[in-house]
């Protein structure tokens, strides 16, 4: 029975394959092995995803799978949690499963528990001890979590210090730095320039930061101006 359900998933999963799309994942994703994608188009995924929570037995025997073949898989559980989940605690705990076998950018920025936005305390102490942690995509996760959930109303100026206090080698960890830095310059401007001033960012962020944030039609061109200014 068991066995059924996670071979119906992943047949379901193939059916919506598209070849051109999967040739173009992998190309966009190198840190994974292209026979490890369908090639699923991330609105059908997501339309099957709202199907599937909606079978209770199957969903959570899919959830208890870890780790999981392909990388739709994990899309999916990513989706499925936030659709589920009710439990800030739970949603935590889930998390805290999952986060360790997430090896790529994609499926990472993916992951997007609204239940965060409704229990901030909660999500911001998970988020700082993701910050800790020595896996990339970990990092990865939280630095969008906040940028996705934090950037607004419930934004406090520790965040931009816990993001900005990061130092990494990890590629995909210093982009989501840069890319969290140039929407704070869009949302949290006087905060976010303050960064940049101070030169608290190692170059590369830095200039990576400012480069995002130029491109952004969102500020002003005043604005970008002084940030090209600032550029190290």
């Amino acid at each position: 029975m068991e066995e059924n359900v996670i071979g119906r998933i992943e047949r379901d999963l193939h059916s919506m394959a598209d070849e051109g799309y999967r040739a173009f994942q992998a190309k966009l994703i190198p840190t994974i092995a292209a026979d490890r994608i369908i090639g699923v188009r991330t609105p059908q995924l997501r339309r099957y995803a709202r199907e599937l929570s909606r079978d209770d037995a199957a969903s959570e025997r899919f959830l208890a799978e870890l780790p999981h073949r392909y990388y739709e898989e994990y899309n999916l559980h990513g989706e499925l949690l936030a659709r589920r989940t009710k439990d800030i605690g739970r949603l935590i705990a889930e998390l805290d499963r999952l986060l360790p076998y997430v090896d790529n950018w994609a499926t990472c920025d993916m992951i997007s528990p609204r239940l965060f936005a409704r229990h901030p305390a909660q999500a911001g102490e998970a988020i700082v001890r993701w910050l800790r942690s020595d896996h990339t995509y970990t990092v990865r996760f939280a630095v969008v979590a906040l940028l996705g959930f934090f950037l607004d109303d419930r934004f406090r100026a520790e965040h931009l210090d816990w993001v900005c206090s990061l130092r990494s080698d990890e590629y995909y960890v210093r982009m989501a730095v840069a890319w969290y830095v140039s929407v704070a310059l869009v949302k949290q401007w006087d905060a976010a320039i303050g960064v940049l001033r101070r030169g608290s960012l190692d170059p590369w962020v830095h200039n990576k930061a400012i480069q995002k944030a130029v491109e952004s039609f969102r500020i002003s061109d005043d604005r970008k101006a002084l940030l090209r200014s600032l550029r190290r």
